[in-house]
């Protein structure tokens, strides 16, 4: 039988597609031994086997664990510098000298009291534990202190109090810690074997629970015997680092002993000797060092004395022969001798960086020499232009006799010169009077007030001072009047608008309008420096830091720097037991600049800030005063001026300061009448750019008085008809969304007539928005004074701050 054939009309179906879903395999069939293209890249992407892949993952586990492991060893062992713990006591019931004690274990190693003044330190080494460390301790209530030593502090050890953890002055120390970074840090609760039996165990689990908001996930240690202590101190030596970016590429120095030698001529100045451990990179003697609240200072050499806190101190066998032992220590002294007054570097005057700050300008630069022919007649026909006066003469007066009457209301082209007002200096004017007016209300309402029969009641007025509170409740109603009427401004009467607001103009769109940054710049702006791509500079120096080989003293090296032209007071405040830290500066971080920062408002600060108010900076690793302005955090090529420090948004804050390389924390502190100071805001550092433009808007209301359809005459703008002429270019807004412009005066009392692109409501605005940019004062102060101490009341307990809860 034959077997059946399809014919041509059988129904052909198309077969299955995979798609992108097919395997490794169905493709490898389909090529058929073909050859991809080649990829144009920098770098050739291997395709790895899986048992190469788990090869690599294991080699580079195994890189990271050998480069943690070497860290460990190097902090605190032999070749490196001595561990350096910093110890805090968050209440005022815990004692630090009770835990200083436990702390220095006679049985674990050798310990070397150091007393600096008020501030207890100590050395302990450990051979068998192959570890030395330098404890060092400070109180809360000496904020500058506490900030200053955690830059340099390897380790901090926070004292918790068993009940409470920590009071109010913790809590404010804890904020501004975190604010600045910290570095790796322990737990130590101090006092819970006092406690009953039965409450030890309750008493921990809620500290475990109140400290959980601040510190999650890390344990808690107890420091209350000796072994507790012998604990504590190998958390602190196996503990994982945790690294601070803005001293981790500098080189930095905590002052073991400090020695001054005055200079010939001047008693006051003279040469600054540093002796201590070097950290973070390698200190070049041609680099610039800054001493923390003193300035930027020159070195002329490093010296490399022996280390006075070796962890395996070199001894001498005893000797059969006598004379041969006696020998021996002859020359052991004589190399201690010379590897004392070993000289590492000396400084080149050809490669030493310059102390200079500031750009000298040259008054003469940009003058041009003797003017032309065409130059001379061009400036004779500008006189003649602008010389022309306006006077109000009688009907029929001829040009010749209006020459001669004068008319003290006349203005000309030169006299606005004379009539320049500054707006800071009116706006203080204004709040003068708006202070007198405020301190008059608050004798009024005094008189009127009852007051009680209690003590303290009357202790606590005299405490009050009334011109203080007086014009803190006028900053409140200024601040008060910003919030509801953003930028605007009453229109002088005594002044014409046109003068007033000379510095002024008026732009179709602040987004969009073009603006050059280099146009009307202040005379400051000649003394600073800039760079042409900041970005980029920034990012050479760094790669430098890394790849390039620094000439120097080394890591972990006790060394002696030579300070130059260092003034007495330095050592003065040594002496009181202040802690010396030094700083070594990359390029260009001794020169001025412009420097932008990003900040937000310390929500435990409500107090109003104003613009140009003199504040602290701790910035990174330097401390200053400066008056800085606030504007808004955009990213457009504008950023308009904020007038107060507000608490719901992040702000820019804009000052003269030295280059600092970010990244750098910001703190910023005010300090109050009383001598204390207060954390306002922080943040961190954005860029150095004197080209952001801070722009101040201001803000001309009118209210409409006769409204036809899209016509409108409008008054209390202005007030004389020439400013309304002056102003007529500026376009208009309304409050409810209407645009506009001026069509012509009316009359002479400043009404205009304005057409709008929509009909206006009677109870609209017209407003009419002036820019004009800012620029911060020089104002720049390195030194920073201490903060009033802490004051303890009756029951011995520590008052906090103001405004810290």
């Amino acid at each position: 039988m034959a077997a059946h054939r399809p014919g041509p009309l059988k129904q052909q179906n198309k077969a299955h597609k995979g798609g992108r879903h097919r395997g490794r395999g169905s493709a490898q069939r389909d090529g058929k031994g073909r050859l991809a293209l080649k990829t144009l890249s920098k770098k050739v992407r291997k395709e790895l086997s899986r048992v190469d892949q788990r090869h690599r993952a294991s080699q580079l586990r195994k890189q990271k664990k050998e480069a943690v492991l070497a860290e460990k060893r190097q902090l605190g062992g032999k070749d490196g510098p001595p561990h350096q713990v910093l110890v805090v006591p968050l209440h005022s019931r815990i004692s630090l000298p009770e835990a200083m004690r436990l702390l220095q274990d006679r049985d674990t190693g050798t310990v070397h009291l150091n007393e600096l003044g008020s501030t207890q330190s100590f050395m302990l080494l450990c051979p068998r534990l192959k570890h030395r460390w330098f404890f060092t301790s400070a109180r809360p209530g000496d904020l500058h202190t506490v900030l200053d030593m955690a830059k340099v502090a390897d380790t901090i050890v926070f004292l918790l109090d068993p009940v409470e953890g920590w009071d109010s002055t913790g809590d404010y120390c804890l904020s501004c810690l975190f604010a600045q970074g910290l570095p790796t840090y322990t737990l130590a609760v101090q006092g819970i074997s006092g406690l009953p039996l039965k409450k030890q165990i309750d008493a921990r689990k809620k500290l475990s629970k109140a400290v959980e908001k601040r510190f999650p996930h890390d344990k808690l240690l107890l420091l209350d015997t000796q072994q507790e202590a012998g604990m504590l101190l190998r958390q602190l030596a196996n503990q994982k680092q945790q690294h601070l970016a803005f001293r981790d590429r500098r080189a930095y120095l905590f002052a073991h002993a400090v020695d001054f030698v005055p200079s010939e001529e001047n008693n006051l100045v003279g040469t600054l000797k540093i002796s201590g451990y070097v950290r973070g990179q390698t200190v070049n003697v041609n680099r610039l060092l800054h001493i923390v609240g003193h300035g930027d200072f020159q070195m002329k050499q490093i010296d490399a004395p022996g280390d006075p806190f070796p962890l395996n101190p070199r001894g001498i066998k005893p000797q059969k022969d006598p004379d041969m032992a006696m020998e021996i220590c002859a020359t052991d002294t004589v190399d201690d001798m010379e590897e004392g007054l070993k000289v590492l570097m000396r400084a080149d005057p050809d490669r030493q960086e310059s102390l200079q700050a500031e750009v000298v300008p040259d008054p003469m630069e940009g003058e041009q020499t003797w003017p032309t022919e065409e130059e001379l007649s061009e400036a004779k026909d500008f006189l003649k232009g602008s010389s022309k006066v306006v006077k109000k003469v009688p009907k029929g007066t001829s040009s010749y006799q209006a020459e001669w009457i004068l008319d003290g209301g006349s203005q000309s082209g030169r006299e606005g010169d004379e009539y320049e007002y500054d707006d800071m200096e009116r706006e203080d004017f204004m709040e003068e009077e708006s202070q007198d007016e405020s301190g008059e209300e608050e004798e009024e309402e005094c008189e009127t007030m009852t007051v009680g029969e209690s003590v303290h009641d009357d202790l606590y007025d005299e405490k009050v001072d009334e011109e203080a509170e007086a014009k803190m409740l006028e900053k409140y109603k200024q601040e008060r009047l910003e919030e509801m009427f953003p930028d605007e401004v009453d229109t002088p009467r005594d002044v014409a608008a046109r003068i007033r607001f000379q510095k002024y103009r008026g732009l179709k769109s602040f987004r969009t309008s073009p603006w050059d940054p280099k146009e009307n710049l202040p005379q400051d702006y000649a003394r600073i420096f800039q760079f042409q791509n900041f970005t980029n500079t920034r990012k050479s120096i760094f790669k430098e830091i890394e790849e390039k080989e620094v000439e120097g003293a080394e890591v972990g090296w006790y060394v002696t720097l030579h300070v130059s032209e260092v003034p007495v007071s330095v050592v003065e405040c040594f002496r009181q037991g202040a802690p010396l830290i030094a700083f070594s500066l990359l390029p260009h971080e001794q020169k001025m600049s412009v420097l932008n920062m990003v900040v937000r408002r310390n929500p435990g600060n409500t107090e109003p800030v104003k613009a140009k108010e003199e504040l602290i900076f701790h910035c990174g690793f330097r401390r200053f005063r400066a008056s800085p302005l606030f504007s808004q955090h955009t990213a457009a090529d504008k950023h308009k001026l904020q007038r107060f420090l507000t608490a719901d948004m992040a702000l820019v804050v804009t000052v003269y300061a030295p280059i600092t390389f970010p990244p750098a924390s910001v703190l910023l502190f005010k300090q109050k009448s009383n001598g204390m100071h207060s954390l306002i805001a922080t943040g961190h550092l954005m860029s150095v750019d004197p080209d952001r433009m801070v722009i101040k808007r201001v803000v001309l209301s009118g209210h409409p008085f006769k409204i036809f359809t899209k016509m409108a005459v409008v008054r209390y703008m202005f007030f004389n008809r020439e400013d309304v002429l002056w102003f007529k270019p500026v376009e208009l807004r309304t409050k409810w969304g209407r645009r506009g412009h001026i069509k012509e005066p009316l009359g002479t009392h400043g009404h205009m007539k304005c057409s709008f692109d929509g009909k206006l409501k009677s109870q609209d605005t017209v407003l009419m928005n002036l820019y004009k940019r800012v620029f911060p004062k020089w104002t720049y102060d390195p030194y920073v004074p201490e903060p009033v101490p802490w004051v303890k009341s009756e029951s011995s307990s520590i008052v906090p701050q103001e405004g810290m809860e």
